[in-house]
């Protein structure tokens, strides 16, 4: 009897209340949850970690969970089990997800079928749990939001992390041209590495002026901003004519002068992916998957920690001096 419990349960990183990265509990007797209709259980081989996972665990995100909770949505691994009337997946199948139900920080995590996508053979579990929210989020932003196409310019800032590379990725494969930042030489060569056609050291004092240079005075068409608490009044200035700022990450507010849209009719856009309609989810899937395929797609992992260092992996990936790839939690 014995035996049978400790299968049924399963290491899983627990929040019981919100706070610092110290609220992260790693526990080692939580159930596997089971997988209930149009559900799959995935054993999880990695799990991508995300700057909104901090914001969610600390109670100052717009939406916040019922505690406990475990956090965590971009898991890859290998199907467990199906629940009723899942027939796209079976037992023993390598997948990725963009969601899931459960909680990815765990051993097992129950996601929804129609957030789970093959896993091609051409990528690893660890770049499979770096797809999910920054590849996603990055074609919403250039695309279902921005607008991009074939010929604008387009700065990522802040490129050497998942987002960004992800976004210089997509960019460049759907002919823009790319022009990204980071914050380390490693960073920069990240960013080439990615698509990018130039890059730029954006702790570098003069650095805008690098890019206006660059540009030619002309500006971009549109900018990927992952920091707007710091450069969007800046950005403004880095426009072209009709030119967008997609913000897709702030850690808090800034001051700008509204008079900096009205001389180039320039538009500030917030990006949530948690807004995406199925459609627009379904849109997104069926581009990444062709880049999987086409081979453009090729997610760059960062640092990667074990469960029991998610706090250090929360703490540093606020605070950390340049991202350098995707970080992943290998259960």
């Amino acid at each position: 009897m014995a035996m049978a419990t400790t299968r049924n349960v399963m290491r899983a990183v627990r929040v019981f209340e919100f706070g610092g990265p110290e609220v992260l509990k790693l526990q080692s007797d939580v159930l596997i949850p089971v997988p209930k209709e149009n559900q799959v259980l995935i054993k999880v081989h990695a799990c991508g970690v995300n700057p909104v996972e901090t914001y969610i665990r600390s109670g100052s995100y717009a939406r916040k969970p019922s505690l406990p909770y475990t956090p965590g949505s971009d898991v890859a691994g290998v199907i467990e089990s199906v629940g009723e009337l899942v027939t796209a997946f079976k037992k023993g199948d390598k997948v990725f997800s963009t969601d899931t139900i459960s909680g990815g920080y765990a051993d097992y995590a129950v996601a929804a079928a129609n957030r789970v996508f093959p896993l091609s053979d051409k990528l690893d579990f660890r770049q499979g749990a770096a797809i999910g929210i920054p590849y996603f989020t990055a074609y919403r932003a250039l695309f279902q939001k921005g607008h991009a196409k074939a010929g604008e310019s387009v700065l990522v800032h802040g490129a050497s992390g998942g987002v960004g590379i992800a976004a210089c990725q997509i960019a460049r494969a759907c002919g823009l041209k790319v022009l990204g930042t980071a914050g380390t030489e490693e960073g920069m060569n990240i960013v080439l590495r990615s698509g990018a056609h130039q890059a730029f050291n954006h702790r570098e004092a003069n650095y805008i002026d690098k890019i206006k240079e660059y540009t030619k005075m002309q500006g971009v068409d549109i900018i990927i901003e992952m920091l707007s608490n710091i450069n969007l009044a800046t950005d403004l200035h880095l426009l072209s004519y009709a030119g967008r700022v997609m913000v897709v990450g702030c850690r808090g507010p800034i001051e700008i002068n509204p008079r900096d849209t009205m001389s180039k009719e320039s538009s500030i856009i917030g990006v949530g992916l948690f807004l995406a309609s199925e459609e627009e989810r379904h849109e997104c899937a069926m581009a990444l998957l062709d880049g999987i395929e086409a081979g453009w797609l090729k997610p760059i992992v960062g640092s990667e920690y074990p469960l029991e260092k998610v706090v250090k992996a929360h703490e540093d990936i606020i605070h950390s001096s340049g991202a350098r790839g995707k970080m992943v939690l290998l259960p």
